[in-house]
């Protein structure tokens, strides 16, 4: 439980300030955030193989370092593509938790976000629902993480599909991105 405690600390760490963008406001958008997204998931990818190549018990050490390395690039790729679409200013917490987790702890996520048609709105979220929302994921996490202890027996073979993992996984983190701010709904933050 303290492993996964740990995580849920390093989530609300990791949203609680979203990083300056990299970007500016772009006249295509979407084109923007599609080379951004491909950009991040290729580099994710990368970082993640790399961290998976050590064997046996020194990969295990390096769960922690790539689940943090690809979490670094993919808030970075959040904030850029809110940069892209012009609404930095609506990026908070709760934002930032939506898209880097919604596909993989969506029932954790599901008192942040509501859908309204083919807009999702992330509400405005106190500190103590991102602290439940952040333990929340830290579990799912935990569980992703153990998981991962077994790729490091098989160095070439786990690394290539760790790094396979990752550029998914960022490239659904872009997408909830994309789908987010491309719409014209506005996001609250709690001021």
């Amino acid at each position: 439980m303290a492993v996964t405690g740990n995580l849920g600390e390093k989530v609300l760490a990791l949203v609680a300030e979203p990083p300056l963008a990299d970007c500016a406001p772009a006249a295509r958008p979407r084109d923007a955030a599609t080379r951004a997204i491909e950009g991040a998931a290729t580099k994710a990818g990368l970082a993640a193989g790399t961290l998976a190549l050590p064997p046996g018990p020194l990969g295990w050490a390096t769960i922690a370092p790539e689940m943090l390395a690809v979490w670094h690039i993919q808030r970075q790729l959040v904030a850029d593509i809110a940069a892209i679409y012009g609404r930095s200013a609506e990026l908070g917490p709760a934002q930032m938790l939506w898209c880097l987790f919604r596909h993989t702890a969506a029932q954790a996520l599901r008192d942040l976000g509501v859908r309204v048609g083919e807009r999702v709105v992330v509400r405005p979220a106190a500190q103590l629902l991102l602290q439940r929302v952040a333990e929340a994921v830290g579990v799912h996490l935990g569980k992703k993480a153990a998981s991962r202890a077994l790729s490091r027996w098989v160095p070439l073979v786990g690394a290539a599909g760790v790094g396979a993992y990752a550029y998914w996984d960022t490239r659904q983190v872009g997408r909830a991105a994309l789908q987010l701010f491309e719409s014209e709904q506005v996001i609250d933050n709690p001021v």
